[in-house]
């Protein structure tokens, strides 16, 4: 996989055999399927898993409890939560969750790190990709890093909105 930016060689190394360009653009043929709504899914040692993005379907049913729609968020479905949730010590362990940002760009926002902490940590120890998602396909994706009690932006990948 090409980068257009890394933090380091060290960061990145134990991702190239995850991150490749085949399994990218799946992920980003997922996120542009599912425009103008957020994709999520799961990316393992060894494959992905497209989620369900469940946000719609709350927040029809509590517009209160869920004020944010599909465009602006994501909810794993109980069984995609529940998949990461068992995974995570597997032999083929979950590494990254993935999402898009129609429209506004690939950074991770306060409600993403929200969504990932507990107690100022992580849920799960994973790293998260961002992808920004336009009309015309993907701009770019970023990856964030748990270091040093913060998320950090360890590596931008070439989107495919010139094709």
């Amino acid at each position: 996989m090409q980068y257009l930016y890394t933090l380091d060689q060290d960061s990145i190394r134990e991702l190239d055999d995850i991150l490749s360009t085949d399994l990218v653009a799946k992920i980003y043929a997922q996120a542009h399927s599912s425009y103008p709504d957020e994709c999520c899914g799961l990316l393992l040692k060894q494959g992905i898993r497209p989620c369900t993005n469940i946000l719609n379907d709350l927040h029809k049913a509590d517009p209160l409890t869920y004020p944010r729609n599909a465009a602006e968020g994501f909810v794993f479905s109980s069984e995609d939560a529940l998949f990461l949730s068992k995974n995570i010590n597997s032999d083929n362990p979950v590494k990254i969750i993935y999402h898009s940002h129609p429209d506004v760009g690939a950074y991770f926002s306060d409600e993403d790190k929200q969504n990932a902490l507990f107690d100022g940590e992580p849920i799960y120890p994973v790293d998260h990709l961002v992808i920004d998602v336009q009309s015309s396909g993907v701009v770019c994706s970023k990856l964030f890093r748990f270091i040093n009690g913060d998320y950090k932006l360890i590596a931008i990948l070439p989107g495919n909105n010139d094709k």
